[in-house]
């Protein structure tokens, strides 16, 4: 498409603007981010472990995660890229918001300290280790249509279609799938606008760990992103520690990283009939 002088002027100007909103909302983030979690750190202890399963190469897994409980998913390969959908287990036409995600916290980043959120303004899930950064809020999962484009003919599952029978296994239909989040898969935006994927910045042995800050439904997908440049299917597993995670203090960093993340946890404690600091009321 090619653009008129005066559509390129209202897209600079809009810009501009976000950018202005952007350095602002910034400039007030009451706390830094830190680096990725070293692979090596955030052990787990054994008695705090409630479930380990593996997610084989194409497949999917769901379950029901308590508030609290923490899902840890490990790139056991280095390879595999993990998709992800959400919803309010109580409530399910409320739901993860990548959209929203994004476009409140100002980055499209995907870190320790993130939260994701749903389509009312609270929070579903804190990310509090990560050891890659490299997450995709953006693209979206592989489709049948993508797959072919890809790998040709052959019976290669997408992220799509494990996501109908996951939200069918927990009495949803394909009207509840919505755009996912996807971990271990890096996605970068270069200067031009492009999408670029740096395969470096995915290792054997990432891991990610997402708290559940409401009770939850969760699908996950092992299926290979569409922008993955691998040639042939990946054929490498994933492997899930569900585990209770000590309660989250006032100063907890997903709580309180940015301004909008305090929002979304007052929502949630408001929700759940709490004070903010979570005390019942």
């Amino acid at each position: 498409m090619i653009l008129t002088e005066e559509q390129k002027a209202e897209i600079a100007a809009h810009t501009r603007r976000y950018n202005e909103l952007k350095a602002a909302g910034q400039e007030h983030a009451p706390r830094a981010l830190p680096q990725p979690t070293s692979r090596d750190a955030a052990p787990i202890a054994a008695d705090a472990i409630i479930r380990r399963e593996v997610i084989p190469a194409g497949w999917y897994w769901t379950t029901r995660l308590n508030r609290g409980d923490t899902l840890r998913i490990v790139n056991s390969s280095g390879t595999s890229t993990v998709s992800l959908l959400a919803w309010n287990s109580a409530d399910t036409a409320e739901r993860l918001n990548h959209a929203d995600t994004i476009k409140v916290q100002w980055a499209a980043r995907l870190q320790k300290g993130r939260v994701l959120l749903s389509d009312m303004g609270r929070a579903l899930l804190g990310i509090t280790e990560d050891s890659s950064a490299a997450h995709d809020a953006v693209v979206g999962g592989s489709t049948a249509a993508t797959n072919q484009a890809k790998y040709g003919e052959g019976n290669f599952r997408s992220t799509r279609d494990n996501f109908i029978l996951a939200a069918a296994k927990l009495g949803l239909d394909r009207r509840d799938v919505h755009p996912c989040v996807s971990f271990f898969a890096p996605v970068a935006i270069d200067a031009g606008g492009k999408f670029v994927w740096s395969d470096a910045r995915r290792q054997k042995g990432d891991f990610v760990d997402l708290r559940a800050e409401m009770d939850l439904l969760i699908a996950l997908s092992n299926c290979p992103h569409p922008l993955d440049p691998a040639e042939r299917y990946p054929r490498a597993s994933v492997e899930i520690v569900r585990f209770r995670a000590s309660a989250s203090a006032a100063d907890d960093l997903c709580r309180t990283a940015t301004a909008e993340a305090i929002r979304a946890y007052q929502n949630n404690a408001l929700y759940l009939g709490e004070t903010s600091e979570g005390a019942v009321r």
